[in-house]
């Protein structure tokens, strides 16, 4: 099963966006796991944004902090990135998928599409 990402689209700087990310199926015991949000921008490679635990603490990447809020809705298997004050250097490609410390290549199984953020200035 993979994750299926929502929510991305244009906005100008300073906008936001909330994304959202579910399991294609219900293979996918999702309440067990860590979960975070990756993003691959062109040219670059698919880097961490934000993790949040099975007992929800968050983790953030510098260049996010104080921006974006992770969250996740176990009963629903739904995770969610609220972005803030959105910069032209946040425009990438959004993945969710499990967060540390599962094996690279059991991650690997469960990429999706991603959703396409792009901020305009």
């Amino acid at each position: 099963a993979q994750f299926v990402e929502s929510g991305g689209g244009l906005v100008q700087v300073g906008g936001s966006l909330r994304l959202s990310c579910a399991p294609s199926s219900t293979g996918i015991i999702f309440n067990i796991y860590n979960m975070a949000w990756y993003r691959q921008a062109p040219g670059q490679a698919r880097e961490l944004v934000a993790e949040i635990s099975t007992g929800e603490a968050p983790n953030y990447a510098d260049s996010v902090k104080g921006r974006f809020t992770i969250s996740r809705d176990n009963k629903k298997k739904t995770l969610y990135l609220q972005m803030n004050s959105l910069r032209t250097e946040d425009t990438a490609v959004y993945f969710c998928n499990f967060g540390a410390p599962v094996l690279d290549s059991f991650r690997d199984e469960h990429w999706g599409p991603g959703t396409l953020v792009t901020v305009s200035s």
